[in-house]
């Protein structure tokens, strides 16, 4: 007489631990949906007939969910982590097999987020972007809506009437941060330099009024110098930064309200301006780590990814399996990395 089938035969068929397959039986709470059904394809196979696991329900095929991803300029230290971050996010899933897609634009230019945008219909089921607050994009989100494929924007939000909703950090209160910072940490009162990526990147601007109001309330002794646009290019922020120290012996702060940021730690290390000229940036890469740890910055205001990635992409799945309220406005708190707290 053949000998049954036991839970051991069960685990060593399905590669797991006689554990994990008790936990499986027990039906508990914890146990990823490609585990169970690992463990229920193994039961099949080895002829194990015990309860939960040749469950109809357990091997009944995951729904398919296809996610797509705009972001901005692959080489750059802080997009190939979010891209990283996003994969992550995707495969720790349950409940769905979830693919993503995720393409990189290379310039500013919002032709080519309009043209990323529209090659997603077929191939995603929602879309999540970052890019300029232009018409041309607008227009692309407002045709990716009518194809039923909503956009959800990233870290500066636009196409505010026909997007689906908004992941990021509160530009305004972020700037508002960044000036109480450099108001702290300047050495004395004196001129302060903004720039920002561009002139319709819808983040920056909030950033922007954020950081004015802030001094204009509560440090009026400081003068912000008129605001400068940077492309979030690191030769253009150096000669930029270099002009300014030029020009002004007085500069005692400078905030990026969007990237660049190498270039300003570049021209301080170039003059040796460690400490008399504060400087707060956003992200946290291994440049502005070492950075602030050689007293080149003074704050680093940093989107935190992981739990960024991890709710977009819960969202998005349940606006592809269940529809219903799209997710609005979504503020994370910044992780804010200070010397000696970095």
């Amino acid at each position: 007489m053949a000998k049954r089938p036991t839970l051991l035969d069960v685990a060593k068929a399905a590669g797991v631990s006689i554990a994990t397959v008790n936990r499986v039986v027990a039906a508990a709470s914890g146990v990823r949906d490609d585990t169970a059904r690992k463990v229920a394809e193994a039961a099949a196979r080895v002829g194990y007939q015990g309860r939960n696991l040749a469950a109809q329900d357990v091997l009944r095929p995951l729904p398919e969910v296809r996610l797509g991803f705009v972001l901005r300029k692959e080489k750059q230290a802080f997009y190939a982590g979010f891209a990283k971050s996003l994969r992550r996010a995707c495969a720790q899933v349950q409940g769905a097999r979830v693919t993503a897609e995720i393409v990189f634009s290379d310039t500013q230019t919002p032709a080519e987020v309009a043209g990323h945008l529209l090659a997603m219909r077929g191939r995603a089921d929602v879309v999540a972007a970052t890019a300029v607050n232009h018409g041309t994009v607008a227009e692309a989100v407002a045709r990716l809506a009518e194809a039923g494929v909503p956009c959800i924007t990233l870290l500066s939000d636009f196409a505010q009437d026909v997007r689906a909703g908004y992941f990021g950090l509160n530009n305004l209160k972020v700037g508002r941060g960044a000036a109480q910072m450099l108001s702290i940490a300047a050495v004395r009162p004196g001129k302060i330099a903004l720039f920002v990526g561009g002139n319709r990147w819808h983040g920056h601007e909030l950033r922007e009024t954020g950081f004015r109001s802030q001094f204009r309330e509560a440090a009026p002794g400081f003068e912000v110098l008129d605001t400068l646009v940077n492309l979030e290019t690191r030769q253009l922020t150096c000669e930029a930064m270099l002009d300014l120290m030029a020009r002004h012996r007085d500069l005692v702060g400078v905030y990026l309200a969007g990237g660049g940021m190498e270039g300003a730690i570049a021209s301080l290390r170039e003059e040796a301006r460690a400490g008399p000229i504060a400087l707060v940036v956003n992200e946290v890469t291994p440049e502005s780590r070492r950075a602030l740890d050689d007293g080149y910055v003074s704050l680093i205001v940093a989107t935190p990814l992981e739990p960024l990635c991890r709710e977009l992409v819960a969202e998005m799945v349940q606006i592809k399996l269940e529809g219903g309220a799209m997710p609005g406005q979504r503020f994370f708190d910044p992780v804010l990395y200070l010397p000696e707290f970095g």
